[in-house]
């Protein structure tokens, strides 16, 4: 069976990359603490909107969609669930909602971990929810002539819950302790949980939701203002790529797990910039037309539509569309290409 010894974690040296990412993400936080004490009620919007965009990105990821007016109803918990992909959501909304008000009473433990799986799967009655696999899983790619490959298998169903249960331990040694930097200790869990794969189903999802929790308790807070999920979303190549290469030679302890923790940091810290520039737009009431002129000044070259959404979270796509128009009209954007491949760039 895979050993797993995080202690060993701190005889490992890093390179000039990841300490960078270390080091801008420790400065980001700190600068995001003052903007929350100067302008707390500002900041409650985002909130509501990150929780929106969690919850369909990192089911989107999983081919679980309805319309964006479903799921914000969904989230708002103003409607109930009218199918299978609709459940799947309100459960996600349900543990997003439970991390992000009593993350600091969730230990980290197989326990709690199902109990959160269980939550997740209690609209549809699903009988393994809160149970780890009893058949065993892979992961799997299908290409475009059709072929499917399997690029990885996870643990055997009889050695995932004694593994977990060993993850969750050893964290908690070199967390508790202090003698593992969290962000260097956080993605090798998730990478180690991804590699176990302990459930039939669900398990992208659970490692995003525990992402949010090892955050939330590390002290990093950015994820309640602007979605991780939405991030991993728009890069989800770049997500599994990592995992990927990440995932070689897991099985004898001989993987490189440089390549995940780089993309879970470099997400993270983009999701802490985004939340500065998100925070200065917010910080004044400005019309539409104003909000978005000042977020187009914030992208440097090509810039799509999607880019000026997560930019103003608070308007609505029909604002932002019309205030692009309304910028182009005055020769103060141009546009490029139609449809989806629709680029703005500025021309003023």
């Amino acid at each position: 069976m895979r050993q797993f010894n995080y202690k060993k974690i701190k005889e490992m040296t890093w390179d000039s990359e990841i300490l960078g990412y270390i080091a801008a993400i420790y400065k980001e936080a700190g600068k995001q603490e003052l903007y929350l004490k100067q302008r707390p009620e500002d900041l409650e919007k985002l909130v509501e909107i990150a929780k929106i965009q969690s919850t369909e990105a990192s089911n989107a990821i999983e081919g679980i969609v309805t319309t964006s007016t479903r799921i914000r109803q969904l989230v708002e918990d103003k409607t109930t669930p009218r199918n299978r992909d609709e459940q799947d959501i309100a459960g996600y909304r349900d543990v997003l909602n439970i991390i992000h008000e009593s993350f600091d009473a969730i230990p980290i433990t197989q326990n709690f971990i199902l109990q959160l799986h269980k939550i997740m799967y209690s609209h549809m009655g699903n009988s393994m929810g809160g149970r780890t696999k009893n058949v065993q899983n892979f992961i799997s790619a299908t290409y475009l002539d059709g072929h499917t490959e399997i690029l990885f298998t996870p643990l055997p169903p009889f050695e995932t819950p004694e593994a977990l249960d060993k993850i969750c331990a050893e964290y908690n040694l070199v967390i508790g302790n202090a003698e593992v930097e969290p962000l260097i200790a956080i993605p090798i869990f998730i990478h180690d949980f991804l590699c176990i794969y302990p459930f039939n189903d669900g398990n992208g999802r659970m490692s995003r939701l525990l992402t949010t929790l090892l955050l939330y308790r590390s002290g990093f807070y950015v994820g309640k203002y602007v979605s991780l999920e939405a991030k991993i979303a728009k890069h989800k190549e770049d997500y599994y790529d990592a995992l990927r290469q990440s995932q070689h030679g897991w099985h004898e302890g001989e993987e490189n797990v440089v390549p995940f923790i780089k993309y879970l940091l470099s997400t993270i810290i983009a999701a802490y910039r985004d939340f500065e520039d998100r925070f200065s737009l917010v910080e004044t009431k400005l019309p539409a037309l104003e909000m978005v002129r000042r977020a187009s000044m914030k992208k440097l070259g090509r810039f799509s539509k999607q880019d000026i959404r997560e930019l103003c979270p608070s308007l609505s796509l029909s604002s932002v569309e019309g205030a692009l128009r309304k910028l182009v009209k005055e020769g103060y954007l141009g546009r490029e290409g139609t449809g989806r491949s629709t680029r703005y760039i500025h021309l003023k």
